[in-house]
């Protein structure tokens, strides 16, 4: 069979729904392989668009999305969705083109060592030089993509290569099982927790799966531990839980450091240093137990007293029947109450500026008005912008994967595409996009690919005319404004070309009803809103002072 058709089938096999990309010439075997495929392309308008949807696919389903470019330039323009994918954790493969390796037709002409290019930012990166070897290398590509730590793996598929007669062999798709921890690791775990007097739990990324889901949210309604979360494990335990504290939205100085200064114990689910540290650890300070997948990688702000190493889900699972079935029981004094005036002062800051209804709209006002329309299940994608922040603090996830967040790359330009795999997966939830002017640009030309598809989704553009972010950055740090301003397209008028809805509101009460009506309504709706960043450093100048750690 034809080393191209082989290719398709070895996909096929593991279950793949969706190939997203942008074919070329060097392409053309593999495509006319994808006529006859139950395997779904979506074309895209940007080789980065597709990148970043099939590493959302990746990141909801625990399945390696896939995508495809040819050779050169379309194979350069995945390398920030591959470091995007590798440093979130997100399973995903890259599909290339090459011209022919046997025998050259024009030279070095577009030629790129891509598959060296990738190395460093992938789990794995090979050419395939011989049709036989696809099946076994996709398999393999596959295994590595899901293993433990998840990340991305690509394939070369030369021109003379996917025309070639090969043997046709597929190989079983094995599933594999996770190893536990060590059983002594356990007792440690639980005999720290026990001997503690303020634990706190911390919940990051990597917890952000189905059992570990259940399995914390057992072990804190069994102890009553307070808990908080970084960015990126938002929801993996209900947020309305009365245990809960805050999302840790910055490194440091936010309320929820507070109680992490008062810890003598951080239980640290899921959570490593790629993400953007939630604390920083200090010598003589607060012990920390790290359980996760893999061990804790030490630098200067994180070395924890205790490696958990195993599944994650079934660590947590022995550590609650150890604490709660002790050998030789012991009398566990823990003292929360500071904790429970730390959650009252966090709620009261939270709220603060909920009702505020100036225009144009304040970003606190905004996550408020968000979370008030959505349902438990719905799902909001964020590009990368000083917004980013509010919504970390302030939207209150109620289920895992419904706040979805780049903490790791925090690339702009992933939030449209992102919304658009979203909903590509989840018909029947809401979906909301929310960018800023900057990173929507990047890649708007996605909204094309929305409105192809037929989806029904809600694209927020937070308009200041600015970098926002650096300009909030540049303030801070006593710089003058310069360099960061810039005009916009008519957003309404930019999205009907598209074939897409525009919308403009003109005041607070504009928005809600906007936003309401958009979000029941059939089509790809663009709200081009204008935000107020202003109060951003006065408002985080009073919680500084505001914050009373000494209560």
């Amino acid at each position: 069979m034809k080393a191209s058709d082989l290719f398709i089938k070895a996909l096929e096999n593991e279950g793949v729904e969706y190939i997203f990309g942008i074919p070329g010439e060097e392409n053309l075997d593999f495509l006319d392989s994808m006529k006859d495929s139950k395997i779904k392309l979506i074309l895209t308008r940007h080789e980065q668009g597709a990148g970043f949807m099939a590493a959302t696919y990746g990141r909801l389903t625990g399945k390696p999305g896939v995508c495809l470019s040819t050779l050169g330039p379309g194979a350069t323009n995945f390398t920030t969705p591959a470091a995007y994918a590798q440093l979130g954790a997100m399973p995903m493969m890259m599909i290339t083109g090459q011209k022919p390796i046997k025998k050259s037709k024009q030279g070095r002409f577009q030629i790129v060592d891509i598959v060296e290019l990738m190395k460093p930012i992938t789990k794995y990166s090979r050419q395939i030089v011989n049709g036989n070897n696809i099946s076994s290398m996709v398999r393999e590509a596959f295994r590595l993509a899901m293993e433990e730590r998840p990340g991305t793996v690509h394939l070369e598929l030369p021109e003379d290569i996917a025309a070639e007669d090969c043997e046709y062999r597929i190989f079983d798709v094995v599933g594999f099982r996770r190893p536990d921890a060590d059983e002594m690791a356990i007792r440690e775990a639980a005999k720290m927790i026990e001997k503690s007097k303020m634990p706190l739990l911390l919940i990051g990324a990597g917890a952000n799966r189905k059992r570990t889901s259940k399995a914390l949210a057992a072990l804190i309604n069994k102890t009553k531990i307070p808990f908080f979360n970084t960015q990126m494990g938002k929801g993996v335990v209900d947020e309305r839980h009365p245990n809960f504290l805050g999302t840790a939205a910055l490194s440091s100085h936010d309320f929820i450091h507070c109680a992490i200064g008062r810890a003598d114990l951080i239980i640290n689910v899921g959570h490593d240093v790629i993400e953007k540290p939630p604390f920083f650890m200090e010598e003589g300070g607060t012990k920390v137990i790290h359980i996760n997948f893999f061990p804790a990688q030490i630098d200067e702000v994180y070395f924890p007293q205790l490696n958990v190493i195993g599944d994650i889900a079934t660590s947590i699972i022995h550590i609650a029947k150890h604490i709660e079935n002790k050998s030789n029981p012991i009398a566990i004094e823990w003292d929360f109450s500071y904790y429970r005036k730390i959650k009252d002062e966090v709620e009261e800051h939270l709220t603060k500026y909920s009702q505020d209804n100036r225009f144009p709209i304040l970003p606190q006002r905004l996550v408020h008005i968000v979370r008030e329309e959505l349902p438990d299940d719905a799902i909001v994608t964020l590009d990368n912008g000083v917004y980013k922040i509010w919504f970390a603090r302030n939207y209150k996830c109620y289920q895992p994967n419904t706040l979805l967040l780049d903490n790791a790359l925090a690339t702009m330009g992933a939030g449209l595409a992102s919304a658009i795999c979203a909903k590509l997966i989840n018909p029947n939830k809401k979906v909301i996009s929310v960018s800023g002017d900057g990173g929507f640009m990047m890649n708007s030309q996605e909204l094309e690919t929305a409105v192809r598809l037929g989806l029904n989704m809600v694209v927020i553009i937070l308009n200041d005319s600015a970098y926002g972010m650096i300009k909030w950055k540049q303030e801070g740090m006593g710089f003058d404004n310069f360099g960061l301003d810039y005009n916009n397209p008519d957003f309404v008028k930019y999205a009907e070309s598209y074939g897409a809805i525009g919308h403009r509101p003109t005041s607070d009460e504009n928005f809600k009803d906007v936003l309401s009506k958009c979000l029941n309504m059939d089509g790809v709706h663009v709200i081009d809103l204008a935000v107020d960043y202003s109060l951003n450093h006065s408002i985080l100048n009073v919680l500084l002072k505001e914050k009373t750690c000494i209560l």
